[in-house]
């Protein structure tokens, strides 16, 4: 079965007559009737009644009819939507990122993307790197930004390492200085702070509980649960301190004291992720360009 028949075939059922099926389809008369009988072999049924010039549908026909009209309109949307993409004026780019990410990295290069691309749609989901391994396993997301390494292995992932970003303390101005008063503190002074700890699941809850454990000791934690903005709200209002990236603590604004952590301190990876079997879109493969320049 092929689209060219499918279109004849339409044209004859509209207007009922093959001569002006084809003047309308722009072919020969007996092209388009070889055509249709080709088609109604592959078929094995006949789809008109041809009787003394009055051409009908058969059951066959009325049952086709909807059906080629579907498969043709969706040929010309793929047709049409395959050359939006190539030309990027339309379509998607489905990003997945850790609510740090977003909140520290994203805003300005997907500013840029936009700028440049204003006819392509960013769908951005936020969760941990867990999170979003899964979700690009099903092809649920075109690309992630996650932080390595990935909490299981999965070789039916790429990933190309973006950049290494350190983590520094924040607290309260209105709050004792932690470490004592120092310009750094070391891991090891957070012992005796009261934390704010994200949720479970975050990726810098277990990176901090790691690294405090890694020193001797518990984190004794003031408020845990909450996401990026709620733990820089808590720790405003001077509640504790909490370990985040330096791009957040950057773009916290006021209202926050950032005290780096001494060497070796602690820093986290972030990686671009996407499938290995698949080839990300046109459009993903440029804001992955872009986010690999940024």
């Amino acid at each position: 079965m092929q689209f060219q028949q499918l279109h004849y075939f339409v044209a004859v059922a509209e207007t009922r007559h093959f001569t002006r099926a084809a003047e309308l389809v722009h072919v020969a008369q007996p092209s388009l009737s070889q055509q249709i009988k080709a088609l109604e072999r592959e078929l094995g049924a006949d789809l008109f009644l041809r009787a003394r010039g009055n051409i009908t549908l058969t059951d066959a026909g009325e049952a086709l009819l909807p059906l080629a009209r579907r498969i043709l309109a969706d040929a010309d949307t793929a047709r049409h939507e395959v050359q939006e993409l190539v030309q990027l004026r339309r379509g998607r780019v489905r990003l997945g990122a850790t609510p740090s990410l977003c909140t520290g990295l994203l805003p300005d290069v997907l500013r840029a993307f936009h700028d440049r691309y204003p006819g392509i749609r960013l769908l951005i989901e936020e969760g941990g790197s867990h999170d979003l391994v899964r979700h690009l396993a099903r092809g649920a997301l075109d690309l992630a930004l996650v932080v390595l390494p990935l909490p299981t292995a999965s070789p039916a992932l790429t990933t190309v390492e973006l950049l290494r970003e350190d983590l520094v303390v924040v607290s309260s101005p209105e709050a004792p200085r932690p470490g004592d008063g120092r310009r750094t503190v070391r891991v090891a002074d957070l012992e005796g702070e009261r934390l704010v700890m994200f949720r479970h699941g975050y990726d810098l809850r277990e990176l901090t509980v790691a690294a405090c454990r890694a020193e001797g000791f518990e984190p004794d934690f003031a408020v845990e649960g909450g996401e990026m903005d709620a733990v820089l709200g808590f720790v405003r209002a001077g509640l504790g301190v909490a370990v985040v990236p330096r791009m957040v603590a950057a773009r916290s604004g006021r209202g926050l004291r950032v005290t780096p952590l001494a060497r070796p301190g602690l820093h986290r990876t972030i990686a671009l992720a996407h499938r290995s079997d698949v080839a990300p879109p046109r459009a993903a493969r440029e804001l992955q360009r872009m986010l690999l320049e940024r």
